[in-house]
């Protein structure tokens, strides 16, 4: 993930310069940006802080470069569907700080909102709602014949990985954040792995993310323990493009982007040596984010062409890890609900929920207090109830 410290870093330059990127942004952008802090921790930042550079990350170019993902020649079309009635909606999006709020239920819109100053046209960032399609195109690759086997040890496919505890790790652990490998997530801790991994300067010849991750020791036997590690989504990343040979966001347009249908331009920040931040900060519209939903509800199958096995979502988005959680678990990539449901999920409220019993996808960007700590977490999953509770009343 790119860090809150490195964000923050080159946001405050770019503060103080960049004339033409500035004259892209809107208005109400601008407005927010003229308040934007000079300290380097996105953590201390306020509400209005975050709102500029939530829906401008990938126009800020010494915050990094970004790949570019074009619109799907033929976009999925989104008709409008029978307005669904949610109580509390407007209470519900003023304390969640969202952006963009987009229900599908049977192929159709039967919710669309935006606040914070953004519309349907925006782009806002992922963070890792970015894992699952990443976890995806591992799908599409071994579909493809890229990748064999889930099996397969992850130093097969990334070679600079070889002599390093990633020998024993494979495709399959990594999917499931069950490597054993030590990490600490925490983002408030600035001496987290997940705030040194950026600091950290690469070695020669090395990507970036392999080079930090190589050099980190055992906790625990592979597969046994699941511990959340975005450092190791990077990893997958890596392994993608390295097995296919195409950088990860021409293998997404490819993939995933075109024959879904997403009907705007995405763009995918890159890290020091130039890949894309795999477990972190794509940036779409909500209504793509909700277009990549019924991508997953369709299985992956698009005018009968198989673009993951068959068989590919039903494992990434069942429960393969216990996380602790009553009634939650850890797919591929993907939160899992023991109701069969699930989620891609990004601190500062970024999710798609997607529920196949109900045909219903629930996309939405938001800007909340802390990253995954206040009180805005337990809401969503609240909200995410009542979403379902509507739908059922509206079927009867």
């Amino acid at each position: 993930m790119k860090t809150a410290k490195t964000i923050a870093i080159v946001i405050a330059v770019l503060a103080l310069g960049s004339g033409y990127w500035y004259s892209t942004l809107d208005r109400e952008t601008r407005g927010l940006l003229a308040a934007l802090p000079t300290n380097a921790d996105v953590l201390s930042w306020s509400q209005r802080q975050r709102e500029a550079a939530f829906r401008a990350m990938d126009r800020m170019p010494i915050l990094a470069r970004s790949a570019v993902i074009t619109p799907s020649p033929q976009p999925l079309p989104l008709p409008a569907g029978e307005p669904l009635d949610v109580p509390g909606i407007d209470d519900y999006m003023a304390r969640q700080n969202t952006a963009g709020l987009v229900i599908v239920q049977d192929g159709k819109i039967r919710l669309e909102r935006y606040g914070l100053g953004f519309d349907a046209q925006g782009r806002w960032t992922s963070f890792s709602v970015a894992k699952s399609f990443t976890s995806t195109l591992v799908g599409a690759a071994i579909q493809d014949g890229y990748i064999l086997s889930l099996e397969d040890k992850v130093s097969r496919y990334i070679p600079d990985l070889r002599g390093s505890v990633y020998d024993a790790v494979t495709v399959r652990q990594l999917l499931t954040m069950s490597s054993g490998i030590r990490w600490n997530e925490d983002y408030e801790d600035p001496n987290a792995d997940v705030a040194k991994f950026n600091d950290a300067k690469p070695e020669a010849g090395v990507d970036a993310t392999v080079s930090y991750m190589r050099k980190l020791p055992r906790a625990h036997p592979p597969g046994e323990v699941w511990h959340y590690n975005t450092g190791e989504t990077n990893l997958i990343g890596v392994l993608v493009s390295s097995a296919t040979k195409k950088p990860l966001s021409e293998y997404l347009q490819e993939r995933i982007w075109h024959p879904a249908g997403m009907a705007a331009t995405a763009t995918w920040l890159q890290g020091k040596t130039g890949h894309e931040i795999a477990g972190c900060c794509l940036q779409a519209a909500t209504r793509d984010y909700a277009r990549f939903g019924l991508f997953v509800l369709a299985n992956g199958d698009v005018d009968g062409r198989q673009i993951v096995p068959p068989d590919w979502f039903g494992q990434a988005t069942q429960k393969q890890k216990d996380i602790g959680q009553a009634g939650r678990g850890y797919g591929f990539q993907w939160w899992t609900y023991d109701d069969g449901s699930f989620a891609a999920q990004g601190i500062f409220g970024q999710g798609i929920f997607i529920d196949p019993r109900r045909c219903l996808v629930i996309a939405s960007n938001s800007n909340w207090t802390r990253a995954s700590r206040g009180p805005e977490p337990a809401a969503r999953e609240e909200f995410y109830a009542a979403v379902q509770a509507a739908v059922d009343r509206s079927s009867r």
